[in-house]
């Protein structure tokens, strides 16, 4: 036996390898003292032959899913090695077969599965000039396939599908990707595979092969080279790994990174679009807000839609219209919902159906759920439109299969398939017949035992079973010497012997054999209703979809209703007009119902740049932000949280809001920071969406200022870039532009002063801020009234040397490079920490000013103050 384990691990190096004995999968050597660690088990040994007893642990196998699940969470492979023959009728050792490898990306356990989500596993080939990338859901059989050129693009499409597990050739080892960050920041087991796996002819063959088609380009796929490359490595490893047909994969969809917008990894962070930047949760991310799916497809599906918005109108538009007349039938909505509530995950069910590890219990869940289909149909035909349509036309309400189910599961079986009491009566003869003799022979024992005590006068004598002996008669000592001749002694105990009789064996081969043969047929007929029921999974799994879509749609409805969204006009001019506009998440975070609404306006003409200024905590980055999500919510298809809404299409959003050291790999924050900024001025292009947060902050003020100055000039510039952009800054140098360059606006958060106290108004107006009021946010966040003090002493020393005149003096880079003055030859210290003051703020002082009660030198010093404010203002 130990041998036999010997070789079976040799095949599967990379693997825990579950070994079946008896009652136990063991685990044995290394693997026992890895496993024993991991899960807190017993070590304990076996001598198998060597020197030494050799390191041994084991778990039950009928707990063992529970214990290779927190396995494979932690990133390990399990081989799972089973008996294939029953121990008492095998000759010699008993026959065993690895039949299921479980990886990170393999599992389809679905206690262990966040129903929500897909579980992906990624294949990647690395090739001289691009990466073929495929990527499937075992669980659901979605698989898809693309390449892309770049190494952002391919983070990009991780970060999209966020896999659990990635497969790749060894080059993609020596592409340049850090495969340690993936393993490590983002939690995805990494494994290379041997260069076959990856081969052109290999590829080939295993996807014509499964998909039943003549040629690659009867899949679509003539222009994807490296695409089918990784979907044939990746066909080939899971045949391998789940070792079944994996008939649920039923199509591989091609398709191109152009056909959605392009969120970039660290924009789907800063947006919060599945999960909160800092705890990782859904709570507080825009999918919580929109998020009220009754079912598992539902929130798969909503999260795909979330992460993937549309960029062609049509596709939008058609999305709106089914939102609008769910909304306009709002019972018909409701309704619906009610009936979608208790449909079981279909997609998931069917793959454990065709992997024929479905349970009875599954298949009454699976029956319950068919049962919805016929009245979401009905209630469908109602709600009028183009993709209701389109959705009905996918729609199977699947009579025959739930016919199938009601007439041959019984309502509440056992789990275990081998335990009997799974088919209903009426559905096989031969099942009724014997579960007749079943009953009966309970009588016959009965009979049979009220005879014997009549015939031999034991009063006490009882017809007994158990496993080891059958049936038996059992008479206690006292009345032994009344045993007749004809008994036969089995097994004497301390105070009872135990009999047989002929007449009592032949009963017994009758109902031990019926029940043998009942439980038998029992689990045949289950198999065979289960294989009939797999043999349908492409109708299922369009149902499945059908179902999710409804799902999706009458969630973004209801949300839209309770939340008062509006549905936004969709335009490809360019043009973004939201009018009192909101944050969909922010504004349901907040108790006090005050969420400030406010206006955006950009184009491609004179209103492509908005400057924003203002003091930390006044908005600017919820602002933003609000701009974002709500394009993004427009091209899901969504409503808005706006008054009204006209979006343009936009191809890509990139935000850059804030940032962190990343010292493993030895970048400060403003290296960070400037490598997101030149991911974004690369990829952006004209109709892209630019939300920039205080470039330049992490550097000398100077450096940080021209390099901010430098990067509005570039976005202006339709030659370079041209793209709409909320550039929010705390350099209110940068106010100069307008005017300078034709497509920047200035606008700012309205603050209302109280003595030295700011009230925030949260409200964005024309125009730039007149100070940072850095001081006043300090003492809001509770510095020490002396640090507060000292640091007003210092600015009004620093506002009589400033750095205005000279910003004045810069002329513009239209692609010209001249300017009147140099900003390195301003000494460090003619830095201005407030910026300009209004008129109305110098009367007022002036005003509050009691002159009777100055000594000579504060009134030389209050003069001196004023008419440095009035410097700076003009």
């Amino acid at each position: 036996m130990m041998q036999h384990y010997l070789q079976t691990k040799e095949q599967y190096k990379d693997c825990i390898l579950f070994y079946r004995l008896g009652d136990f999968y063991e685990m044995f050597f290394d693997d026992a003292i890895m496993v024993s660690k991991e899960l807190e088990l017993t070590l304990t040994g076996k001598n198998c032959g060597l020197e030494e007893r050799a390191p041994m642990c084991g778990v039950p196998f009928h707990a063992a899913d529970s214990y290779i699940n927190r396995l494979v969470s932690n990133g390990h492979k399990v081989a799972i090695c089973e008996q294939m023959e029953d121990p008492k009728q095998a000759k010699g050792i008993v026959k065993r077969e690895v039949i299921r490898v479980v990886t990170p990306g393999t599992n389809t356990d679905m206690a262990s599965l966040d129903e929500a989500k897909n579980n992906y596993i990624m294949s990647i080939v690395y090739t001289e000039d691009k990466y073929g990338i495929a990527t499937c859901d075992v669980t659901t059989g979605d698989f898809f396939t693309t390449e892309v050129d770049a190494e952002r693009k391919l983070l990009d499409e991780v970060s999209r599908f966020n896999p659990s597990e990635i497969i790749c050739n060894e080059a993609f080892y020596m592409s340049g990707i850090d495969v340690d960050d993936m393993k490590n920041r983002l939690s995805i087991t990494v494994s290379a595979l041997d260069s076959w796996y990856f081969s052109d002819g290999l590829a080939n063959e295993t996807l014509l092969s499964h998909f039943h088609v003549q040629t690659i380009n009867a899949l679509g796929l003539e222009d994807y080279e490296s695409g089918v490359i990784a979907a044939g490595a990746l066909l080939k490893y899971l045949y391998e790994t789940q070792m079944n047909s994996l008939d649920n994969i039923l199509e591989l969809h091609p398709y191109s990174i152009g056909k959605y917008m392009i969120i970039d990894s660290s924009s789907r962070r800063n947006l919060e679009l599945v999960d909160t930047l800092r705890e990782k949760q859904k709570r507080g991310s825009l999918l919580w807000v929109l998020d009220k799916t009754r079912t598992a497809m539902g929130a798969r599906l909503l999260r795909t839609y979330v992460e993937q918005p549309l960029i062609e109108k049509a596709e939008i538009i058609k999305r709106q219209k089914l939102i609008e007349a769910l909304n306009a039938n709002e019972i018909t909505r409701d309704e619906i919902r009610e009936y979608l509530n208790p449909i079981y995950d279909l997609e998931r069910l069917i793959t454990r159906i065709t992997y024929q590890s479905a349970n009875p219990r599954d298949l009454i869940a699976f029956r319950d759920s068919l049962k919805m289909l016929p009245p979401i149909k009905q209630q469908l035909s109602d709600i009028p439109c183009e993709l209701t349509d389109e959705i009905n036309e996918e729609f199977d309400e699947l009579k025959d299969i739930y016919e199938l189910l009601l007439s041959s599961i019984e309502d509440e079986p056992p789990i275990s398939q081998r335990d009997g009491d799974i088919i209903k009566a009426g559905y096989n003869e031969e099942v009724d017949r014997l579960r007749d003799a079943k009953t009966k022979g309970k009588t016959w024992l009965a009979e049979l035992e009220a005879g014997e005590r009549e015939k031999t006068g034991i009063k006490n004598l009882r017809i007994k079973y158990n496993k080891v002996f059958g049936y038996y008669l059992e008479v206690t000592n006292s009345f032994k010497d009344m045993v007749p001749d004809y008994y036969v002694r089995k097994q004497t105990l301390t105070n009872a012997e135990r009999y047989i009789t002929p007449e009592l064996k032949e009963l017994e081969d009758t109902i031990l054999g019926a029940e043998d043969r009942l439980t038998s047929l029992e689990y045949e007929l289950f198999r065979d209703v289960r294989k009939q029921i797999s043999c349908n999974v492409s109708r299922i799994q369009k149902t499945a979809r059908a179902i999710a879509q409804i799902d999706v749609f009458a969630s973004l409805a209801l949300v839209a209703s309770q939340n008062n969204y509006c549905k936004p006009k969709i335009n490809e001019s360019g043009i973004i007009d939201i009018k009192n506009g909101r944050h969909p998440v922010v504004e349901k975070m907040i108790t006090n119902d005050m969420f400030i609404e406010n206006d955006t306006y950009l184009d491609q003409h004179k209103n492509r740049i908005s400057i924003i200024t203002g003091p930390n905590m006044a908005g600017k980055s919820t602002y933003m932000r609000q701009t974002a999500l709500i394009v993004l919510m427009a091209q899901i298809g969504s409503f808005v949280p706006a008054q009204t809404a006209n979006i343009g299409i936009v191809d890509r959003i990139f935000t850059r809001v804030g940032a962190s050291d990343d010292l493993a790999s030895g970048q400060s924050t403003f290296m960070v920071e400037m490598n997101e900024v030149a991911n974004i001025l690369r990829n952006a292009t004209a109709k892209s969406l630019l939300i920039l947060d205080e470039i330049g902050r992490g550097t000398s003020t100077f450096d940080g200022l021209s390099i901010a100055w430098a990067v509005v000039e570039h976005i202006s510039n339709p030659k370079l870039l041209g793209a709409k952009t909320l550039f929010a800054t705390h350099y209110h140098e940068l106010t100069e532009l307008e005017g300078k360059l034709d497509s920047v606006n200035n606008y700012c958060i309205a603050v209302k002063e109280k003595g030295d106290d700011i009230v925030f108004l949260r409200k964005i107006v024309k125009g730039g801020a007149d100070r940072s009021y850095g001081i006043q946010v300090a003492k809001l966040a509770g510095l020490p009234d002396s640090v507060i003090e000292r640091a007003k002493e210092i600015a009004e020393q620093l506002l009589a040397n400033d750095i205005t005149d000279t910003v004045k003096s810069i002329s513009v880079d239209n692609g010209h490079k001249h300017k009147k003055e140099h900003l390195d030859e301003v000494d460090m210290t003619q830095i201005s920490l407030f910026d300009t003051v209004k008129d109305d703020d110098i009367i007022d002082e002036l005003r509050s000013i009691d002159i009777g009660n100055m000594t000579p030198l504060d009134a030389l010093n209050k003069l001196y103050q004023l008419q440095n404010k009035v410097k700076n203002r003009w």
